[in-house]
């Protein structure tokens, strides 16, 4: 893919964002008024309009997919220079399922959390600590597909807090066992060759 091409989805992809994201806040409007809803699901905090979807939901989806954009022309430039194998998880066929996973797995967060099962909401949340040691879950694909498929439930604001936390979890969680295990292991080479 080019740049043009990448700017085309980018373009094409935020704008099906800014229209389903009006067509949303329409029938909200008409079917008994925009919710508001409250930090942490107490009404002691501050409520938050989901009319702030109108511009958090546009301007994080412009911004993920030119991040996206920039590290798959990147992995594109690598390619052509040399061929490395290890960087295949950043094809733009695997970005389209990782955003469609998350989309899932938020949306379904979302749907046990909005039906009163906050037990498997819980199962949920915990099992997103342990898919990030495995997995990059802080990528702007994974961020994008939760903030988008949970904005429906909770509003843009929320799940953007919500992912933000998250997404910094994850970079922890993946990174740092695989740091530790490197260290140790260039250690106990150390020893093994003095």
């Amino acid at each position: 893919m080019d740049q043009q091409q990448l700017s085309r989805i980018q373009i094409n992809f935020t704008g099906a964002v800014v229209i389903i994201t009006c067509a949303f806040l329409l029938w909200q409007y008409v079917n008994g008024g925009v919710p508001n809803h409250h930090l942490l699901h107490r009404a002691d905090l501050p409520a938050i309009s989901n009319w702030w979807g109108l511009v958090v939901l546009p301007a994080l989806t412009w911004l993920l997919l030119m991040r996206i954009n920039k590290r798959v022309l990147e992995q594109h430039q690598q390619k052509s220079e040399q061929e490395s194998k290890q960087e295949t998880d950043k094809s733009p066929s695997n970005i389209v399922t990782s955003l469609v996973v998350a989309m899932i797995y938020g949306g379904v967060m979302s749907s046990f959390f909005v039906f009163g099962k906050q037990e498997l909401t819980g199962i949920m949340f915990q099992g997103i600590f342990v898919l990030a040691l495995f997995f990059r879950l802080y990528r702007e694909e994974f961020v994008l597909g939760f903030i988008l498929s949970m904005s429906f439930a909770f509003g843009a604001v929320l799940p953007t807090i919500f992912a933000c936390v998250i997404g910094l979890a994850a970079f922890i969680l993946y990174h740092l066992p695989r740091f530790i295990y490197a260290t140790i292991s260039s250690r106990l080479m150390g020893n093994k060759q003095s």
